[in-house]
C-alpha cells in the first residue's frame, strides 16, 4: 500500500507532547477554529491510529449535530464512458482500448429515473466521460423532460468541464447541482495525473462558474495518487474552505492496469477516512458520500465512512448490462446488481450501522432553493 501518513506506516504511537498537540488541533477544528497550512501538515505528518479514531468520533460528532444519523440516497445513472480527457488514472480515458464505449439516449435516462422515481428516489446523479455527444440542446430536452414528469426530484449533473455558458444554460433548464471534483489542489500533483492539454487553471475557473451561477457544487479529490504528498493534501484541506462547496466526493486512488498509471499501490482506507473526518471538520455542514470506490477497496469501506461523518450514498440505477462498462477503476462493486438489489442492499447496510436513509431531495442544509419557477 501506499502510504501517505508515515506513522501509520510504520504503525508507532506518539508521544504524548505530540500526541497532546494532534488533539488539541482537532478539537479547534471541532470549534471550527481554522488551521494553518503548517498546523493540518503537523497533523497528516504525525497522526497515528489513536488519534485518527478520535477524529473520526469528532467528525461524527460534527455531522449528526447537523444531519443526525441520516443518510440521503441518490439514485446514479452512469450515462455515457465515451471520453474524450487524459486523466492518466481513469480507465475510460480516450486513450484506453481496451472496453467497449457505450451512451444512452434521453430516452434510456429517462426510463432510468422512471425506475428510480418508483424506488423512490428524489434525487438523480447523471454522469458521464466528457462526452461532446451531449450537446447542450440535448441535455436542456433531457433537463426538462425530467422535470415535466417528475417535478418533485433534484438532478445532479457530473459532466465535467464545460464553458460558463453551457452551464447557465443548463441550470437554467432545471439541473440543481453539479459535481465536478477537483481531483488535486496542488498545480505540480494535477499536471502530473492529467494529459498535457489539460488545464488545472480551467478546472478551478469551471468550479468557481458554477458557484458563481447558483449550482449546489461538488468538488472532491483522491487520496493515494502516485507522487501524492501530504503538502499536497493540505492543498486540498486549503482550497475546499476558500470554496465552501455544499458537497465533497472523496475516495482512494484505485490503480487501473489499463491506464498510464498502472502498476502503482491503490490508496489506502484509514488516510482516505481520515481525509473524510478532517473535510467534516473544515465544512460542517457539508454533504459528504460515502464513495463506491471505498466499498470497492474495503468491504465494509462505506459503512465506515458513515461512523466517519459521510452522510449520502449513490446506489446504482444504470442499466445493468452497461455497468461494468464504467470501468474508472478496476474491481467495482455492485456491477451485477438490479436497481431493486442495489436499492435493497444499501438500506441493509446504513440500517446495519445504526442509521436511517433519508429518500427526501437531500439539499445542503442551508440552501434555501429556488424553484425552477423562480428561475
Amino acid at each position: 500500500m501506499n502510504y501517505i501518513f508515515p506513522k501509520l506506516k510504520v504503525a508507532s504511537e506518539n508521544d504524548e507532547i505530540t500526541s497532546s498537540k494532534i488533539i488539541q488541533l482537532i478539537d479547534k477544528l471541532t470549534e471550527e477554529i481554522n488551521l494553518e497550512k503548517d498546523e493540518f501538515l503537523y497533523i497528516l505528518n504525525n497522526i497515528t491510529e489513536k488519534e485518527i479514531t478520535y477524529l473520526n468520533k469528532k467528525a461524527y460528532d460534527v455531522k449528526y449535530k447537523h444531519y443526525q444519523n441520516r443518510v440521503y440516497l441518490r439514485g446514479l445513472i452512469e450515462i455515457s464512458n465515451h471520453c474524450k480527457m487524459g486523466c492518466k488514472y481513469c480507465g475510460i480515458n480516450y486513450k484506453v482500448k481496451t472496453i467497449k464505449r457505450y451512451r444512452l439516449t434521453v430516452d434510456e435516462i429517462l426510463e432510468c429515473c422512471k425506475s428510480g422515481y418508483l424506488l423512490g428516489y428524489r434525487t438523480f446523479v447523471i454522469q458521464s466521460g466528457e462526452d461532446s455527444y451531449y450537446t447542450d440542446e440535448l441535455l436542456v430536452d433531457m433537463l426538462k423532460r425530467i422535470k415535466e414528469e417528475m417535478p418533485d426530484v433534484r438532478v445532479t449533473l457530473s459532466l465535467g468541464e464545460r464553458s460558463k455558458e453551457s452551464y447557465q444554460k443548463l441550470y437554467d433548464a432545471g439541473t440543481d447541482r453539479y459535481l465536478l471534483r477537483h481531483e488535486t489542489a496542488s498545480r505540480r500533483l494535477y499536471e502530473y495525473l492529467h494529459a498535457d492539454f489539460m488545464s488545472f487553471d480551467n478546472r478551478r475557473e469551471c468550479l468557481s462558474n458554477l458557484k458563481e451561477i447558483g449550482y449546489q457544487v461538488g468538488a472532491g479529490f483522491m487520496v493515494g495518487s502516485p507522487t501524492q504528498t501530504n503538502e499536497d493534501l493540505v492543498e486540498d484541506l486549503v482550497y475546499l474552505k476558500e470554496l465552501g462547496p455544499h458537497m465533497v466526493g472523496i475516495g482512494p486512488y484505485l490503480c487501473h492496469e489499463d491506464t498510464e498509471l498502472k502498476g502503482n499501490d491503490s490508496g489506502t482506507l484509514s488516510e482516505s477516512l481520515a481525509m473524510v473526518a478532517l473535510v467534516r471538520l473544515i465544512l460542517p455542514k457539508v454533504l459528504l458520500p460515502a464513495t463506491t470506490a471505498l466499498g470497492s477497496l474495503h468491504t465494509i469501506g462505506r459503512e465506515k465512512a458513515l461512523k466517519t461523518g459521510a452522510n449520502i450514498m449513490m446506489p446504482n440505477i444504470s442499466p445493468t448490462e452497461n455497468r461494468a462498462l464504467y470501468e474508472i477503476y478496476q474491481n467495482k462493486i455492485c456491477t451485477t446488481d438490479t436497481s431493486n438489489q442495489c436499492r435493497n442492499c444499501i438500506e441493509g447496510r446504513i440500517v446495519g450501522v445504526g442509521h436511517v436513509i433519508d429518500l427526501g431531495v437531500g439539499d445542503h442544509i442551508d440552501i434555501e432553493r429556488v424553484t425552477d419557477n423562480d428561475r
